[in-house]
This record gives C-alpha cells, structure tokens and sequence, in this order.
C-alpha cells in the first residue's frame, strides 16, 4: 500500500478507500462474500470526477477550439485504452484484488479491468482528500498524454468529404484498401477514396481507418479545403 500510495503521489488518510478501490468484484464475491465491497462504487465516482477535471482542463487550455472539438479530444484522454495506459504507469494492475478464476484469466492485464480500477482510484482519492487531490492526480497523465496530441487523431475526415461531396446527390464515395504490407506487429494500409471511380485521395496508416482518415483528408486538401 505505501508502495502505491507513493507511486500516486498521495497517503491516504483513510487506506480502507484505496484497498476498497483495488478490489475487483470477483474478490468481493468470492472472499467478502459482499459486492459492495468491490470498486465499482468508487469507479463510478471517480468516472465523473475525471470527466469534470479533464473538462475543465481543455476548456482552459483550448480556449479557441469548439465544443465538438473538445469533446473529441476529451474521448480520447478518458477512454478505455488511455485509462490501461495510465494505470500501466504505475503499475496499477499488480496491486490489483481478484478472486482466483480472475487471476488466473489474466485480470490484472485486461485493459477494462485496469482502466475500471485506475477510476476507482481517482473516486477514493476524491473521498480521502477532495477535488484538487484528485486533480493533481489526472492532470499530470493528461498533459503527458497531450505531448504526443495529433490533431489528425481528432478530426474526422471522412465526415467533412462526405458532407461535400453530399451538396451533388449523383455523386458518391468509395474508399478502398488497395494495400497492406509489413510483418503482422506493424502492419501498414494503404488506402485510395474515390469519387465516382476517380482516385481523388490517397493514405497511408497503421491501421484501416487512418488510412481511409487520410486519405480524405488529402482528398480535402486537393479541394482546396
């Protein structure tokens, strides 16, 4: 407990909170003989604490973006994968209660477990100390996450060809994978969109969609858009 205490930057006044927020349900169920005593409880505080304090954080930082775009970016910071990334930072998982057909499934490297848990941690720390002790928390994965921020990640290409292309209803978008290379842990797509059967973009990515996102967004380009 101090090992994690110490890795989260915080003591706890009240340690039955972070035990509370590090037992898994299947522990609950199979130990405690109580699921109330699981992180759910907390997971569900700590959602809406995370969702308030990122929030607030875009709105002061992104003071000229627009509500569409906040809201995108924030998806990105709380959703499932960036949640197992942070709680992989401290190593969450190995703190982790599971009864044991859990354990032995490999609960403490299953992305929704850890994610769950890492909320469960910011609504104990939200109980133990309040607000701002649960913002100094997040804030420091967040602004580590926003170093690596892709504005291409947040926008949505496809969408904006396909409202233009929509102002002409016999016209029509196809997009096509044309491509994949490189061995299996590094696959490369590559992607052509067509209009009409006219190759008007093109697109490299790691994965399908974000070969398709840019090649409409070359296709926008070549649109003067």
């Amino acid at each position: 407990m101090k090992q994690l205490m110490q890795a989260i930057g915080h003591t706890f006044h009240d340690e039955g909170l972070l035990s509370r927020a590090l037992t898994h349900s299947s522990y609950a169920n199979e130990y405690l003989k109580n699921p109330h005593e699981s992180n759910e409880r907390l997971e569900f505080l700590g959602d809406s604490v995370l969702s308030v304090t990122v929030s607030h954080f875009l709105y002061t930082v992104f003071p000229d973006l627009p509500e569409g775009e906040l809201s995108k970016i924030r998806a990105s910071l709380v959703c499932e994968d960036s949640l197992a990334r942070f709680a992989g930072e401290i190593s969450l998982g190995d703190y982790l209660k599971f009864g044991k057909g859990e354990q032995q499934n490999g609960g403490s490297r299953r992305k929704s477990t850890v994610s769950d848990a890492f909320e469960a941690v910011i609504g104990a720390l939200f109980l133990d100390a309040g607000l701002d002790a649960a913002r100094d928390f997040i804030l420091p994965f967040v602004k580590e996450a926003l170093k690596d921020w892709d504005e291409e990640a947040f926008k949505d290409y496809k969408t904006a060809l396909q409202e233009v292309v929509q102002q002409n209803p016999e016209e029509s978008v196809e997009y096509v994978i044309v491509e994949e290379r490189g061995p299996a842990h590094a696959r490369e797509f590559v992607a052509e969109v067509h209009l009409n059967s006219n190759v008007i973009g093109r697109g490299v990515g790691s994965s399908k969609k974000q070969a398709e996102q840019r090649a409409a967004r070359e296709a926008l380009q070549l649109m003067g858009l």
